[in-house]
């Protein structure tokens, strides 16, 4: 599919580099990289939005675990505080109902994994993936490389 226009956030002035500023400070707070990475992946893949994996899993990041993500319910390679942050990315993501979007149930699970501050940063990690991916949807841009 051919890109209806070059990406938004360089076609902007002064679009992109709020953004990365943004993903910069969510990646200061705590949450491994690992994990952001499992959400991000998780995340595009509800909207669609395609990535390039390298053939070697390991090179990927993550430790190699990428490729499991969207079965990430039934894999044993993820611990819990990772599964409660897919199923925080996956409730948010999802919003077929607003209310409930991310239940209480939901955030009390990820809340005995991580401080609200680092919580904070995974729901606008979440939030900022969803917007990168409806851009890069809407404007049908190439799937890209994983890093």
């Amino acid at each position: 599919m051919t890109p209806r226009m070059d990406n938004p956030s360089l076609v902007v002035p002064g679009a992109l580099q709020p953004l990365l500023d943004l993903t910069k400070v969510i990646g200061t707070v705590g949450v491994p990289r690992a994990t952001l990475d499992l959400v991000r992946l998780r995340v595009s893949e509800i909207n669609g939005r395609a990535y390039d994996l390298p053939d070697d899993p390991g090179a990927a990041g993550a430790d190699g675990r990428l490729p499991q993500v969207a079965t990430w319910r039934t894999e044993t390679c993820f611990d819990d505080a990772e599964r409660a942050a897919l199923e925080m990315a996956e409730a948010i993501t999802l919003m077929t109902d607003p209310q409930d979007m991310a239940t209480d149930e939901i955030w009390e699970h990820s809340a005995r994994f991580y401080t609200d501050e680092q919580l904070g940063a995974l729901v606008m990690h979440i939030g900022l993936v969803n917007f990168w991916n409806r851009v890069n949807v809407a404007t049908r841009q190439e799937a890209a490389a994983w890093r």
